[in-house]
């Protein structure tokens, strides 16, 4: 097996299987978690995945995989056709011999038709209908850690409740077999319940109209009372979402936000830098994490209201990928949740207007605004595409 650097899941407890609803880290807190949800499948496990790389971590998968698929236990594997587009064809053939369905979602290549803008982001694996993995980590050395990099900070929640698992199922199920009305969950409008514990599954597929994530984030974030934090990889929100985070801090709410001090899309960074003026302008809090490339997609707001999923605050998650978050409410998560994100603050770099200043020279300031303007356009006009070649398919259906 291929030695990794620990990290140690910062402000983790001591982990209880036993929970409904567990936070869990990247490193091998997520991968022991999902060899052990693999190996213990009775009937059947859905597997959908933006990036399965055939890595040391992507093999042991693999392995556990194999191992199970020859107990009967039927499997179905969803992975994205440009995420994963590297995916050995071997592999793929190994894996179709053992009984394993397995197929890429929008293929980039196919045909005559060139696909961009609309992919499968999910990272979700559930088996039996019991219990499953939801979050933002990929199947990768990357999320894993290796010999000589600590893991990218990423976060993902198992949940053992038959009722979400069951719906995340049904979720993989409608996509995996391309069903055309594709059962859409109930969104819960009412975000602070009364109960010890309430798990909401939320999809975004806007071409489906289906914007339950975006919804979900400005409806909790107008109702906030005192505090918000989000962890944000890939941050460049639009500018409802923007305004609604300014009108939030305008009226006392303490918003923090975790940022990317190391990035795997440098482009993507320096067109987040464009924002931070107008941020903190607006008394808004600024971190940037730099022990590790940061890949977490969390919020949490009052301490009561929480989601982790691959929703990004972006124009892609909100207007062209396929993304599924949970919505977690429960004074327990919650807390362990907090402690969790203090001690990330606790560790990052506070931006200031000062460290702006001291960092600012005309060269990045026309350099961040040339970033921020290329990856919006970039962006807009990616998910136009798969917008306009869905309108003209409706037509042609009705």
């Amino acid at each position: 097996m291929l030695e990794r650097v620990t990290q140690t899941p910062i402000c983790q407890e001591n982990n209880n299987y036993q929970e409904k609803e567990t936070l869990v880290h990247s490193g091998e807190d997520y991968f022991l978690r999902a060899q052990n949800i693999i190996l213990n499948a009775q009937s059947v496990i859905h597997i959908q995945m933006y990036i399965f790389e055939n890595d040391a971590t992507g093999i042991e998968i693999i392995n556990a995989l194999k191992k199970v698929a020859k107990q009967n236990v039927k499997i179905y594997i969803l992975l994205d056709g440009f995420g994963s587009y590297s995916f050995p064809n071997v592999i793929l053939k190994e894996l179709t011999q053992l009984g394993i369905n397995i197929r890429f979602f929008s293929p980039f290549f196919s045909g005559n038709n060139f696909y961009i803008g609309r992919r499968l982001h999910h990272k979700i694996i559930v088996a039996d209908g019991t219990i499953a993995l939801i979050g933002g980590i990929n199947i990768s050395n990357k999320y894993r850690g290796t010999t000589t990099e600590s893991p990218w900070l990423d976060y993902a929640i198992q949940i053992e409740n038959n009722k979400t698992a069951i719906q995340l199922e049904q979720l993989c199920q409608n996509i995996y077999f391309k069903h055309k009305r594709t059962h859409r969950l109930n969104f819960q409008s009412v975000f602070y319940s009364n109960k010890k514990s309430t798990v909401t599954v939320l999809q975004n597929d806007w071409l489906k109209r289906n914007n339950q994530i975006t919804i979900a984030y400005v409806k909790s974030i107008q109702k906030a009372q005192k505090e918000v934090i989000i962890i944000g990889c890939y941050f460049l929100p639009g500018r409802r979402f923007t305004k609604v985070l300014k009108k939030a801090a305008k009226r006392g709410v303490k918003i923090r936000l975790i940022l990317s001090g190391i990035s795997d899309i440098p482009l993507m960074q320096r067109a987040t830098y464009h924002l931070y003026s107008s941020l903190l302008q607006n008394n808004i809090d600024l971190y940037e994490w730099d022990k590790s490339v940061l890949h977490g997609k969390v919020a949490l707001v009052d301490n009561k209201w929480a989601t982790i999923g691959s929703f990004n605050l972006n124009h892609l998650s909100s207007y062209g990928s396929i993304e599924t978050n949970v919505v977690i409410e429960s004074a327990k998560f919650a807390k362990n949740l907090a402690s969790n994100l203090n001690t990330v603050i606790s560790q990052c770099e506070k931006i200031t207007s000062e460290t702006i200043e001291r960092k600012s020279s005309l060269f990045t300031i026309i350099a961040n605004w040339l970033s921020y303007q290329f990856v919006r356009a970039t962006l807009i006009i990616i998910t136009y595409i798969p917008y306009n070649r869905f309108l003209n398919k409706y037509r042609e259906e009705n």
